[in-house]
């Protein structure tokens, strides 16, 4: 499978912008195909262009959770099933439960499959405009800081974004709940005080 993959992915690089755009899009949806193993060589090749990249990547992204939306809500749950584990399912409701819409954004920018994201928001009824927004902050977020690593470390970059990147937007995404739950702390106090 991970040879197929490779095969994929240096075919799609060969079409440039337009086959990070095809894999943005559709890594929002279904592929396995994440766009950084395109995004990041294409940077590196044209350090000039690579903000624009980061650009497309995050766009044609966030336009794919807007189908991932529309399957969840038109076909639901079992939509899912068919392609993701029961348990897996589960785990993504508790955060949805937990966190409301901004698990949105701790699976645009972290590590976490945001396909299964995407497709959940619309099984759960979330709005679209809270899918976009918490979409362009954590997509846009995750590539433009890969985008920032590559203007900063040209070549050096890969390697780093590899052994790194992963801590990186886990211990970002962790500061984003970590102040989601302070600013809804800070919310129910304020209510608790008012009613009073």
């Amino acid at each position: 499978m991970s040879e197929w993959l490779a095969v994929i992915e240096n075919w799609l690089i060969d079409y440039g912008v337009l086959g990070l755009i095809i894999v943005s899009f559709t890594d929002s949806v279904f592929s396995p195909i994440i766009p950084d193993l395109l995004l990041i060589p294409m940077g590196i090749a044209a350090p000039d262009q690579v903000w624009l990249y980061a650009f497309y990547t995050t766009v044609a992204s966030v336009l794919g959770a807007l189908l991932g939306w529309y399957i969840g809500k038109k076909l639901g749950r079992p939509i899912l099933l068919r392609f993701i584990k029961a348990d897996k399912i589960d785990k993504v409701e508790y955060y949805f439960e937990k966190y409301g819409a901004m698990a949105i954004l701790i699976a645009a920018f972290t590590p976490v499959p945001y396909k299964v994201f995407t497709i959940f928001s619309g099984i759960s009824k979330v709005r679209i405009k809270t899918l976009i927004f918490w979409s362009i902050l954590g997509r846009g977020g995750r590539f433009f800081l890969e985008a920032a690593i590559i203007a900063a470390l040209g070549v050096k970059a890969k390697p780093f974004i590899e052994e790194n990147f992963t801590l990186i937007t886990l211990g970002i995404g962790g500061l984003a709940v970590i102040s989601f739950i302070i600013y809804r702390l800070i919310l129910s106090r304020r209510k608790a005080a008012t009613t009073k």
